[in-house]
């Protein structure tokens, strides 16, 4: 029978597969669950919880830095992990110096997010950090 079994993975391309590791599985906490060198370069797939995020970092090659989606352009704006406690993530995200774009505050879709942040992953990709809404 065909029919959505669940979200699997997301594909990304990286310049620099440790520090990828280091901030998503180091600082984040995803699992790496599968390292693997191929002529064109090495994969990564790390695991969030409820899909992962498949990375791709290329073999001499020097890549440019994420580019921002502008509101007016169609494309993914930024990945989101959820959190019990946004306030006391984005505290160790900080003292390990990564970059914020938007300091913790008030989600303003109450039905779904209490609380948000938003920082920048090696590549410069923005991600979101929710604390998810009382009940869900």
């Amino acid at each position: 029978m065909s029919g959505l079994l669940g979200f699997e993975h997301v594909g990304m391309t990286s310049r620099d597969a440790e520090a990828t590791i280091a901030f998503y599985c180091g600082l984040l906490g995803l699992s790496l669950v599968l390292r693997k060198s191929q002529p064109s370069g090495e994969l990564l797939f790390l695991d969030a919880g409820g899909g992962m995020l498949e990375i791709m970092v290329p073999a001499n090659a020097d890549l440019n830095r994420s580019r921002d989606v502008l509101p007016t352009d169609a494309g993914m704006r930024h990945l989101t992990f959820a959190f019990a406690d946004v306030d006391a993530t984005f505290e160790k995200l900080e003292a390990a110096g990564v970059a914020v774009v938007e300091r913790p505050r008030d989600a303003h879709n109450r039905e779904m997010m209490h609380r948000v942040a938003f920082v920048r992953d090696p590549d410069g990709i923005i991600v979101e950090l929710i604390q998810r809404a009382a009940g869900r």
